[in-house]
């Protein structure tokens, strides 16, 4: 199961330098002009998780396998790409594909780097990619809705039921509303399916210059206003301090980032707000060969979080041997957490819990 996040934003803005601090390579080229990323660029990153080595300590495990994240850098969008300006069409067709908007804002000055809108304004930025992408949901829409209310009139239920689910979104649309915040209840899945750009969970990145990464400034703190009063998440960093850290050897990359202020770098707390944005939590397996992290979303039954790592596993579900976390650390593994009785047996309605250290029973 794959979970990703499209990093997005005007150009010049950070982007690629971003990507490539988080995948610690060069596949995306930070350039200062437009359009330097064409094709857009995947790297797959691990989520930062103490609790792997704990239990790989107490397990005597031969190694350690983290969960990971999927990042997509996407070629910069500019004011009017939902009628094909810049890179438009091709932007458009390639965040449709990702999970959730990492939404990547300028807020520095540098004379050195142009910004295609000619001055810094995050909250300006922030409009104009959002204004794009409701227009092109709302193309996708009124294209949509009267095809859906014909085949209604002819008795399809599932066209009448899709009918009623497109109205209150269109609605939003036109009130220059996202999608996302006029799901009705109970209908999250129904309106992924619609496969609308302005849905996706947003994360705001703020890009600050390298004095104020411990601390943000004036334009971040707008940025966080407008991310509070949305309910979606925001992240402060310095992309060229991150680009940095990303070249240190890993033992040298703490003492650096306490020079500077900070407890732990930018990008782990980039791919953890994008774990949470996603509503994403962590299983654990653990023994002598290897403690391994596997990710699931919030609410996954025990035989799908199986199915996970096996589709045998989920086919062929009997049961789950489950322990929580702390449970399993303060017995000193599995044998401890049995005699002191918190080993629980759970079947198919089992609900996985973030933490849950896991071994299915099964049968194919």
């Amino acid at each position: 199961m794959g979970f990703n996040c499209g990093i997005v934003g005007l150009p010049n803005v950070g982007k690629s330098t971003l990507f490539n601090a988080l995948t610690a390579t060069a596949a995306a080229q930070a350039a200062n002009y437009p359009f330097c990323t064409i094709e857009p660029n995947i790297g797959r990153v691990a989520v930062p998780d103490a609790r792997l080595a704990t239990l790989a300590r107490i397990a005597k495990s031969a190694r350690v396998v983290p969960t990971s994240l999927e990042f997509v850098d996407i070629a910069g969008l500019v004011r009017g790409a939902a009628k094909g300006e810049g890179l438009g069409n091709q932007f458009l067709a390639n965040i449709r594909e990702v999970d959730a908007i990492i939404h990547v804002l300028r807020c520095f000055e540098d004379d050195d780097i142009a910004h295609v809108e000619g001055s810094i304004d995050p909250l300006r930025d922030a409009e104009t990619v959002e204004t794009e992408l409701m227009l092109a949901d709302l193309e996708s829409l009124e294209k949509r809705l009267p095809n859906v209310q014909k085949k209604g009139r002819g008795g399809d239920r599932e066209a009448q039921a899709q009918a009623i689910l497109i109205a209150p979104l269109l609605d939003a649309l036109q009130a220059g509303k996202p999608v996302r915040h006029a799901i009705p209840p109970g209908e999250q899945e129904a309106v992924r399916r619609l496969n609308l750009l302005t849905a996706k969970p947003v994360l705001y990145v703020c890009n600050v210059a390298e004095a104020e990464a411990a601390s943000g400034n004036a334009a971040s703190a707008r940025v966080a206003a407008r991310a509070r009063a949305e309910g979606a998440g925001v992240v402060i960093v310095s992309a060229a301090i991150e680009a940095e850290v990303a070249q240190l050897p890993e033992a040298e990359r703490g003492e650096f980032l306490a020079g500077i202020g900070l407890a732990e770098s930018g990008l782990e707390r980039v791919i953890r707000a994008g774990y949470d944005l996603l509503a994403l939590i962590t299983y654990f397996t653990a023994g002598p060969k290897e403690t391994r992290a596997w990710t699931i979303t919030r609410g996954t039954r025990a035989p799908q979080a199986a199915g996970v790592i096996h589709g045998d596993f989920e086919r062929g579900f009997i049961a789950a041997e489950a322990i929580a976390y702390d449970d399993y650390i303060a017995g000193n593994g599995e044998a401890g957490a049995r005699e002191a009785g918190k080993l629980r047996i759970e079947g198919r309605d089992y609900v996985v819990q973030d933490g849950d250290v896991l071994l299915f029973r099964f049968n194919v």
